[in-house]
């Protein structure tokens, strides 16, 4: 494949007036390239897509407001923009047009990476995804944005979402991985704590010939295999006991949801680390990082219709104790799930050993008895006196209500946990451009200092 890297700073004009840059290609045998790309591909990795669900490229249309930008500018905009949705990874290039009354950027990027190793896959949200992008890029480049677009939801188009539905839940086997995931990040000290764990956490553990595992979801009619070819790569039993001897990490999530906003970061104070020996290479990054920063906290500001410094010391407040309810939620459901299973495990093992116990009385405390039985003795002592202290004098519940009683619990957990994280990245961007807003207003504990005169 050709290399030629035109980063965009001396794009081509055409006869019709437009403007071209291309980044891993040249424009004029684009085609032609990406073809051979895909050819590359399959020789490189042996995998071929069927015809009919293969891509050759992707495009992306960008628009500019009438009279507020240059050709050049745009195309430069349009090149800044396909190189962070591609992160350098993929040949693409730019074609600005200036034939209507908005200068507008048709960006074409290639769908098999420039190593020829890995296909682009398009994601649920990509076009949300890649509108903030744009968006935020032209917020660093002072340049409109459109505040609430309106999405083809009613007409003849519809998004991708719209094709999947309001509604729609992850499926079984990305409940599996993610409840793995979990289980594997507290760390169980072996196999059989793991799958404690998992039980713990709402799903049926069965055992299968061959020493098989598979998992059961309330409401899923089959179980779930637990190996690789079924839940992806990491995931069979041996893998998931490396885990636990801590010789490989916990495997990562196969990407299948968008992306993640990227997280408004805090400002650098760059006059405090120039004094500690950065230099001017570091001065001129940080600018640019600062930039970005503050275009954040104003797109988020403009997303949750801030206006007034009140308003976001109230956002960030409010995120702050959203936060904090629903760790102490999270928190007590954790230990009254924790509480019933380890109840549930006292009364199977009293249930157990109760026959034993029976049998020692009607031997009549008999020392051959104790001496042939003293392991099963010993532990029904040890779960009598467990069963004893989780009561509390309370009255013992009867197995199937502490069965319900955990799976609500556990369902509980679950729907805390999603809450619970989107409730931190809230808050983590709250505070993060309320602080930001802090250092440009020049805020110090709650009190604005005295404005400079201009």
């Amino acid at each position: 494949m050709k290399e030629r890297f035109d980063y965009g700073q001396n794009p081509d004009k055409t006869e019709g007036g437009e403007l071209i840059s291309s980044y891993g290609c040249d424009h004029m045998t684009a085609d032609a390239e990406f073809l051979l790309s895909k050819a590359k591909y399959k020789a490189v990795t042996g995998r071929e897509q069927r015809r009919d669900a293969d891509v050759l490229c992707y495009q992306i249309r960008q628009s500019f407001k009438p009279g507020e930008i240059t050709p050049e500018e745009a195309n430069r905009i349009g090149y800044e923009t396909a190189m962070r949705w591609t992160k350098g990874k993929y040949a693409f290039f730019i074609a600005t047009h200036t034939d209507k009354a908005h200068i507008h950027n048709h960006i074409y990027y290639n769908s098999t990476s420039l190593d020829c190793t890995r296909k682009f896959r398009d994601f649920i949200g990509s076009g949300r995804a890649l509108r903030r992008l744009s968006d935020r890029i032209c917020l660093e480049n002072d340049l409109s944005v459109i505040t609430n677009p309106k999405l083809h939801s009613k007409g003849r188009f519809l998004h991708y979402g719209a094709w999947l539905g309001t509604d729609r839940q992850p499926s079984y086997k990305e409940q599996l991985r993610l409840a793995i995931n979990e289980a594997l990040a507290k760390r169980p000290a072996d196999f059989d704590a793991f799958l404690r764990l998992m039980e713990a956490s709402g799903y049926t553990v069965k055992h299968g010939r061959g020493g098989t595992i598979s998992f059961l979801v309330p409401g899923q009619k089959r179980a779930t295999r637990l190996r690789a070819s079924t839940l992806g790569d990491g995931y069979d039993p041996e893998d998931i006991k490396a885990v636990i001897a801590g010789e490989r990490p916990i495997p990562e999530q196969p990407v299948s949801a968008p992306a993640a906003p990227r997280r408004v970061n805090l400002i650098v104070d760059i006059q405090e680390r120039l004094r500690s020996g950065k230099g001017a290479a570091y001065a001129r990054w940080a600018k640019v990082y600062n930039l970005k920063q503050m275009a954040a906290a104003l797109q988020f500001m403009q997303e949750q219709n801030i206006t007034e410094y009140d308003q976001l010391s109230a956002k960030a407040e409010d995120a702050v104790a959203c936060f904090h309810t629903l760790t102490e939620q999270l928190r007590q459901t954790e230990a009254d799930l924790s509480h019933t299973s380890e109840l549930m495990g006292a009364v199977v093992q009293y249930a157990k050993t109760r026959p034993v116990f029976d049998g020692y009385k009607a031997a009549k405390y008999s020392r051959k008895y104790l001496a042939e039985h003293e392991a099963e003795l010993a532990d029904y002592r040890a779960a009598k006196a467990a069963m004893g202290e989780l009561l509390d004098g309370e009255k013992l519940p009867k197995m199937a209500e502490l069965k319900g009683k955990r799976r609500q619990l556990a369902a509980r957990k679950k729907a805390l946990y999603a809450d619970y994280r989107t409730a931190q990245e809230q808050m983590r961007q709250a505070v993060a451009v309320k602080a930001n807003i802090d250092h440009l207003l020049g805020v110090t504990d709650g009190q604005h200092k005295k404005e400079q005169e201009r």
